[in-house]
């Protein structure tokens, strides 16, 4: 593989650090700027509305753009979001910092994916893409955690400062070894836009998509402070669970790859929605006790994203069905869903923790995921009726 692949991938690894550092640090910040713990949840929320919007609005509009030179300007973006939020004075600051920072995500990773593939053969396209999202899987297994730690050491603010200068090494990196002249393809016209968002079957993934993953983040959110308050761990052990929870998404990231591959991503997600639902469910109990929650924990993370291969083989699926001539929004905009997800699902774990007990955000978690998989198999329920039909017009 190319070096120049090599900095796309430790950008996608900075970036996975600034989106889900923040869940190990909700406390801290809480306490540092004297908000309350919804408030400081609402900072993931904020951000991954960002990404939400970012994804879909910014990359059409900067469609025409030169690909290093957009590349770069993202890079910078995300830069300078993470130096405002390491200089924040104050809580409002810090919502704009996570803001701006969420808008370069949405972009990057739409546009690195077009990169990565311009810098192989097309043998090695799907390997290229592979390499640069893992920067998002080694975020979550060494990142997350370590960012965690650094916070819990030197203060919240060190976290994203270190943050910055990793975006700054991925920058020069891309700077110096991305090629000049990049491929570029047609950008989606906004009749291909509306043509998905107007088709009933894909609308349906993508609710599936921000209810699984939703429901997941209304206990996500707070598990810092779950961690600490309920389960009578110090500050400074988080970062390590963080560790044990990010190893264990890695495999069952890949585990449910792997699943979607040997059932189809519809079994495959009913069995991962049913999964984590009842993990979800059983968390409101064993939260109470250090073994139990970690244990829980552990099983949870391998649950917790091994939806996403799934959900987006099913979307490219149904999108080459309905709209093979926007497959590459289609998948986008199931990016964008995600992120939808979880900011819906921070604000509903707000919520729960203004008016019930901690341990409540994750049965009510739970219940969102089983609405995911009741969705799931009403999807799945259409596919059989399409079936026949198809069969039909073939014959």
């Amino acid at each position: 593989m190319p070096l120049a692949l090599w900095a796309l991938t430790l950008s996608a690894f900075a970036i996975g650090t600034t989106e889900f550092v923040i869940v190990g640090l909700v406390p801290t910040i809480a306490h540092d700027l004297g908000v309350s713990l919804p408030s400081a949840g609402l900072l993931v929320s904020l951000y991954a509305l960002g990404v939400a919007i970012g994804a879909p609005v910014l990359t059409a509009l900067t469609g025409r753009w030169p690909r290093k030179a957009l590349l770069l300007s993202l890079m910078a973006l995300f830069i300078g979001g993470n130096l405002l939020a390491w200089l924040a004075p104050g809580y409002q600051s810090l919502i704009i910092a996570r803001i701006i920072t969420g808008l370069a995500h949405g972009v990057f990773f739409s546009v690195g994916s077009t990169i990565a593939t311009s810098l192989v053969s097309k043998d090695k396209e799907a390997s290229a893409i592979a390499l640069m999202f893992s920067g998002l899987t080694v975020a979550l297994v060494t990142g997350v955690p370590l960012g965690t730690w650094i916070g819990q050491l030197f203060g919240w603010r060190a976290t994203f400062l270190i943050v910055a200068l990793l975006g700054v090494i991925a920058l020069l990196g891309s700077a110096l070894l991305l090629p000049a002249k990049l491929k570029q393809t047609a950008p989606a016209r906004l009749s291909q836009q509306l043509k998905v968002l107007t088709q009933p079957r894909l609308l349906l993934v993508y609710a599936m998509t921000a209810v699984g993953y939703g429901g997941t983040f209304v206990a996500f959110t707070y598990l810092a402070p779950i961690l600490e308050q309920v389960s009578g761990f110090a500050p400074n052990a988080i970062g390590l669970i963080m560790l044990v929870y990010g190893v264990s998404v890695a495999v069952g990231n890949i585990w449910g790859g792997k699943l979607a591959d040997k059932l189809g991503p519809v079994k495959a997600l009913q069995i991962i929605f049913a999964a984590l639902a009842l993990v979800l469910f059983v968390f409101s109990f064993t939260a109470g006790n250090s073994i139990t929650a970690v244990l829980t924990v552990l099983v949870w993370g391998a649950f917790a994203f091994g939806n996403v291969p799934g959900l987006q083989v099913y979307v490219v699926q149904l999108a080459e069905k309905y709209t093979p001539d926007a497959v590459d929004v289609a998948s986008g905009l199931n990016i964008a869903a995600f992120n939808v997800g979880i900011a819906i699902g921070a604000v509903v774990g707000g919520a729960v923790v203004d008016n019930m007990r901690l341990t409540d955000t994750a049965w009510i978690g739970a219940v969102i995921v089983v609405l995911a998989l009741l969705l799931t198999r009403w999807s799945g329920a259409l596919d059989k009726q399409a079936a026949p039909h198809n069969a039909v017009q073939t014959a």
